[in-house]
């Protein structure tokens, strides 16, 4: 039976269409693709007033025996190693239903071979809030993260990320931390929002296996 990992790529916004197209090159099928806004740290950007930039995110369920070379090749070609080029990694998937394929919850995981160096922390809030959890991650060593719109298309209708329900006017954040930053990082998100207070967010963990276009200033 076939194992699986989500591979994410964080892209200008415009460059979405070119990165579908070379992962087709590499063997992927399909995509979906997100609209939102990465927080950046640049001397000349801040002189400007410009803080954030708007950007696209597309994510990929691919077999795993594909998905590494994929994401290298992808990541090669799309220049990822140049700062400001994009960011894109992968995640192993435990539970995978909608096609042919699905996964059981006792296949081994993609983590219990790999030597993981970074995690990705995930925060839903309340839309608004979210420049707040960038500040008070970044207050904690992060270097900016990623910014998504997680709107219902109907005030009735809510949108699941990773099997939670997010209903809408509701904004998400994900950074990626190296290990030994998580915990600072989530324990300031924690203090700064108060999240352990009912109705004011949700935060998770998820393991990465691979990352790319992380830079010395990000890392």
């Amino acid at each position: 039976m076939d194992r699986f990992c989500l591979i994410c790529c964080v892209v200008n916004f415009g460059e979405a269409s070119k990165t579908l197209k070379i992962s087709r090159k590499h063997g992927i099928r399909g995509a979906t693709i997100s609209i939102g806004r990465g927080t950046i740290h640049s001397r000349f950007l801040d002189f400007l007033g410009i803080y954030d930039v708007k950007k696209e995110i597309v994510t990929m369920i691919v077999e795993e025996e594909l998905g590494a070379a994929a994401l290298k090749g992808i990541s090669g070609e799309m220049q990822f190693e140049k700062p400001h080029r994009g960011i894109a990694f992968m995640c192993p998937v435990s539970v995978f239903t909608g096609k042919k394929n699905s996964i059981s919850e006792n296949i081994p995981k993609i983590d219990e071979v790999k030597n993981r160096l970074h995690k990705i922390i995930y925060v839903v809030v309340d839309k608004g809030k979210a420049e707040d959890v960038i500040e008070a991650a970044n207050k904690a060593g992060a270097k900016g993260g990623t910014i998504i719109n997680a709107r219902g298309a109907g005030v009735h209708e809510a949108k699941k990320l990773f099997s939670v329900e997010i209903e809408p006017e509701k904004e998400e954040v994900f950074i990626i931390a190296k290990n030994e930053a998580k915990d600072g990082i989530l324990e300031s998100i924690k203090a700064e929002l108060n999240i352990d207070e009912p109705g004011n967010g949700i935060v998770f963990v998820i393991d990465v296996n691979e990352v790319y276009g992380l830079h010395a200033e990000q890392k």
